[in-house]
């Protein structure tokens, strides 16, 4: 089944020098951390372009010069905490229409990610990380977004279970999607990488180990 949003969002942050990626320094270089975070972003565009949707959004803390797709629109992150921006991400979509939202470390992404989500079975869904967190949210009716997700803790090595339990207290019934490996250290951009070798997050991480 391929399912047809109502909105696809992305959150994202400008892949600046010493602002993503800082985990991954050292070994990586904050240049070289910046470099592979803007690969992530580009591929995890190209994956959430791919999927059907009325509108995709991307909500993003810095300069989109040269970051947003065609077709897409663009929304400023808010202030706050990132429990409060995704939230506020949901603001710009669809209301009543089913909503996914993805983040940027995912690289291996493929739009049959989130096209596993059926929100006419499903209120809602939640894809794993294997750090604990989450790599997709989403919701039948976005404007339940907000008052499940202010106020859980974020990344935390149990972010991902306390999402899941705010949404069932609400009365959802949630749909959990595959596990998803976030890009946090050096060994998950090698796992990653690998699990996804077709990927520009890949072939730049390659030539990152090649000329080093």
């Amino acid at each position: 089944m391929t399912t047809a949003f109502g909105t696809v969002l992305v959150i994202a942050k400008e892949p600046v020098p010493g602002r993503v990626k800082t985990r991954l320094v050292p070994p990586l270089t904050h240049h070289q951390a910046a470099t592979l975070a803007g690969a992530a972003l580009h591929d995890t565009l190209a994956a959430a372009d791919a999927v059907r949707a009325r509108k995709h959004v991307l909500a993003f803390d810095g300069d989109v010069s040269g970051w947003l797709p065609h077709g897409w629109t663009h929304v400023d992150q808010p202030e706050g905490g990132l429990d409060e921006r995704l939230g506020a991400a949901f603001d710009a979509a669809h209301a009543g229409v089913p909503a996914v939202l993805v983040g940027m470390d995912t690289p291996q992404l493929r739009p049959v990610h989130l096209d596993a989500f059926d929100p006419v079975r499903y209120d809602a869904c939640l894809g794993m990380a294997t750090d604990g967190g989450f790599w997709t949210i989403g919701f039948r009716d976005p404007s339940v977004a907000r008052s499940v997700i202010s106020g859980v803790p974020m990344s935390t090595s149990d972010t991902g279970a306390e999402q899941l339990r705010r949404m069932q207290s609400a009365g959802l019934d949630v749909q959990l999607l595959g596990v998803l490996t976030d890009v946090d250290t050096v060994a998950d951009a090698d796992a990653v990488a690998a699990a996804a070798p077709d990927t520009r997050f890949a072939a730049v991480l390659t030539g990152m180990r090649r000329a080093a």
